[in-house]
């Protein structure tokens, strides 16, 4: 009998376990042209042969389900090839920004913790605000972090940081950004921050009162089943990982953070970077996103949440940003030119990219390792290109 009902257990593990992921169908089965999206073929294909990137992986989902993957060139061309699989985890960079660090705070937002309007010196003690040349205070707020348009600078010197704090050193860190001069008052420009969301990041570990790994694994990743997804992969998941930069010791970074803030001040847990995950992870996030912040049960956040999260709020509509994503800032040439004007994405330095409209019920993630081996790779066009070709492939 013990037996009977272990192997019932089991069998419900498992089929819980593939019940998170999203099942792959032909591109016909959801209304999309598959000769159409050969042309996204073509244009990768081109970038590759350019030189503009090792290789990547392509994810198309429509309708909760993965119409389209594909795996292009190579993940490793230094110091041997190694082939690129659609199994490879990837460097997310600044895609981390909205994957893990904003959805957690709009975890907290929906759990009555943490508002966009809320201060930042509310969380962080001695957090200077902007003051003007006759020393008048304007208050730096949450939703100023989430849509760059604190006056944050952009970036701070690492190793200035090392020499003064220690490495790593995340208090040493806050203890800068606190400080630092503002560029401009909030809401009166738009400038893309890392700090930003590092800032933010102390805030939501202040009301979780737990890292910001934590958090994102218990309340995002592991509910959604994305199980190649985490910040600092451990060794198993570090094998799958895409190399990144060659560094001065003659070794490309391997499941190693490689945005600089992220790998030697933050210790590789960072509001900015830091995420590595898949493209099939990526799809089952993206589907519940579109499905209200749920997918098969698993809800990460309420329909409501969604929809703020990726809605342009008034205080910053003339910069396109939302509080975690890209709608129609300098930066969201990711989403091409014929997608709906509620399309919504993010990019990372690594070579990645999120696409996701609402309206065409479509997502397009692109991976790439473009900084591998010497960091002078460029797939901002190529972006374009896909998302273009993608868009065009869509018949119904």
């Amino acid at each position: 009998m013990k037996i009977i009902l272990f192997l019932i257990l089991s069998l419900f593990i498992i089929t819980c376990a593939k019940a998170q992921g999203l099942t792959h169908c032909d591109p016909t089965d959801v209304g999309l042209s598959a000769n159409q999206l050969l042309y996204a073929d073509s244009a990768i294909y081109k970038a590759i042969k350019d030189k503009k990137t090792p290789g990547a992986v392509l994810c198309v989902v429509r309708h909760g389900k993965i119409a389209y993957l594909k795996a292009y060139g190579n993940k490793r061309i230094e110091p041997k090839i190694e082939k690129m699989t659609t199994e490879t985890v990837f460097d997310l960079a600044s895609c981390s920004k909205s994957v893990s660090t904003a959805i957690s705070a709009w975890i907290l937002i929906e759990q009555g913790k943490l508002r966009l309007m809320d201060r930042v010196d509310n969380y962080i003690p001695g957090f200077e605000n902007w003051k003007d040349a006759d020393g008048n205070e304007t208050a730096i707020r949450v939703i100023d972090l989430m849509t760059h348009i604190s006056g944050l600078p952009p970036y701070a010197d690492v190793k200035a940081l090392k020499a003064k704090y220690g490495a790593p050193n995340r208090d040493g860190v806050i203890n800068y950004i606190s400080h630092c001069k503002r560029d401009f008052a909030p809401t009166t420009d738009f400038q893309y921050s890392c700090l930003n969301y590092i800032t933010l990041q102390r805030i939501i570990e202040t009301i979780s009162g737990e890292n910001l790994r934590d958090f994102a694994k218990q309340h995002i990743f592991d509910i959604l089943g994305m199980k190649h997804t985490d910040y600092c992969p451990s060794k198993e998941l570090a094998r799958l990982c895409a190399p990144t930069e060659k560094q001065p010791d003659g070794k490309c970074l391997l499941g190693v953070v490689h945005d600089p803030l992220a790998r030697v001040m933050n210790g590789g847990i960072s509001g900015n970077a830091g995420v590595f995950s898949t493209a099939e992870d990526l799809a089952v996030l993206c589907a519940a996103l579109q499905n209200g912040g749920s997918w098969n049960g698993h809800r990460v956040l309420s329909p409501a949440a969604v929809k703020a999260m990726r809605t342009v709020p008034s205080r910053a509509a003339k910069f396109g940003r939302t509080p975690g994503w890209d709608c129609y800032s300098d930066y969201a040439s990711n989403k091409g030119d014929m997608l709906s004007a509620e399309t919504y994405g993010h990019t990372g330095y690594t070579g990645t990219s999120i696409v996701i409209d609402p309206v065409n019920d479509i997502s397009i993630i692109l991976l790439t390792n473009a900084v591998h081996p010497y960091d002078k790779g460029n797939v901002i066009a190529l972006r374009s290109y896909v998302a273009n070709a993608v868009a065009g492939a869509i018949m119904k």
